[in-house]
């Protein structure tokens, strides 16, 4: 890709991330409005009846609002432009608001727990009107809506924040529908249920706290890419001729829709260093156009074509080396036959040691050929 090409790649991402943000504020003030409308309903409910089961699911509601209006402040902030300190962007400040929004949750759910088993010890009687019904049985309906749309938004724009409050309402709508029935009990039976309710409510709200404040930690400590998406880039990095393969990617999240990575591709030993240049900036050129990816670096591996012999050493120490379970793949084998070197990267899987790993292949392929010298470099089993 040239110059212009470039500029329209960096344009065409700039875009695309404004429009993202503007779904996820669009789609939080929405969640604020429709929670701040529910909770003064259900307060209002739940002090006529005396319930503290439907004054729960109030708190609860506010807690989403203020949620949004957290995911709200963490989407501006998070856009705030890279400077000297802060060279990579300020895109993870979105996590640090999820994990304030998952603390939130988690508060109200111990809360509601200790207000809930106060109510079995203490029980209070409930007086429900027709009216207050109605209106639980409505906000029942808001949540699914509520529910199915903000999840949605969420999956369009890629935003882990929004996807998560959808699933929440959509739950909660479950919640509601609970207290409603527990109403209904109530009302036909005289059986009291609410107090009992709260402490499901309660323990629901915990667990999801704690789901999301995991959730968040493993985004900030950095997880596992997916592997759907690393498939992607490897296949738009081998769609070249010169490329043989892909290798030891790696992706470095600095935010949603902001990663920065590094790759190794196989090429051959006969390629000059200005079909080289060539080669890997057209390569970031064009993972940055499809995927909005950045590849700082893109390291080689040169592969023989010089030397049938040196071929078929490959072919050996391949086959040896893929007997072990815990040897997920072999690339960047090299073999200078002139100086007796060999050299490759192991991908090695999380049930060995990387210098273990190291030293009994290095042993092996020394018993194959005593003469070489060894150079086997441990690759982290990162992508598949």
């Amino acid at each position: 890709m040239d110059t212009k090409e470039n500029k329209d790649a960096e344009k065409s991402v700039s875009v695309q991330l404004e429009n993202r943000d503007a779904v996820i504020i669009r789609t939080s003030i929405i969640g604020i409005i429709a929670n701040i409308f529910l909770a003064g309903f259900k307060a209002a409910v739940g002090i006529l009846s005396n319930s503290i089961a439907v004054i729960l699911d109030a708190i609860n509601n506010l807690s989403d609002a203020l949620s949004s209006v957290i995911t709200i402040v963490g989407t501006k902030l998070s856009n705030k432009k890279p400077d000297k300190k802060h060279p990579l962007g300020y895109g993870r400040i979105e996590y640090l608001s999820a994990l304030l929004v998952a603390g939130i949750v988690l508060y109200a759910g111990i809360t509601s727990f200790t207000e809930s088993v106060k109510k079995i010890i203490h029980p209070v009687k409930s007086d429900y009107s027709t009216i207050s019904l109605i209106i639980i049985a409505v906000a029942v309906f808001v949540k699914v809506a509520l529910g199915w749309y903000v999840k949605n938004q969420g999956k369009k724009v890629n935003s882990n924040s929004l996807i998560a409050s959808g699933s929440d309402a959509s739950f909660d709508a479950v919640l509601s529908a609970s207290v409603l029935a527990s109403a209904i009990i109530y009302i036909c039976s005289g059986v009291s249920l609410e107090a009992y309710i709260g402490v499901l409510i309660s323990a629901i709200i915990v667990k999801s706290g704690i789901e999301m404040m995991m959730e968040t930690v493993d985004d900030i400590l950095g997880s596992r890419p997916d592997g759907e998406f690393s498939k992607e880039i490897k296949k738009i990095i081998c769609e070249d001729e010169e490329v043989r393969g892909a290798y030891d990617l790696i992706l470095n999240n600095y935010g949603p829709e902001r990663n920065y990575g590094s790759v190794h591709i196989e090429i051959l030993d006969t390629m000059t260093a200005d079909q080289i240049d060539i080669l890997t900036r057209r390569i970031q050129a064009r993972v940055f156009y499809k995927t909005g990816v950045i590849l700082t670096g893109i390291g080689i591996y040169s592969h023989n074509t010089k030397n049938k012999k040196a071929l078929q050493i490959e072919e050996n120490v391949t086959k040896k080396i893929k007997q072990h379970e815990w040897v997920v793949q072999v690339h960047g084998f090299y073999v200078n036959i002139e100086l007796k070197d060999l050299r490759f990267d192991a991908v090695l899987s999380f049930d060995i040691a990387p210098r273990e790993g190291v030293e009994t292949l290095v042993k092996e392929v020394k018993e194959l050929y005593p003469d070489y010298e060894i150079t086997v470099s441990p690759d982290i089993y990162v992508t598949d």
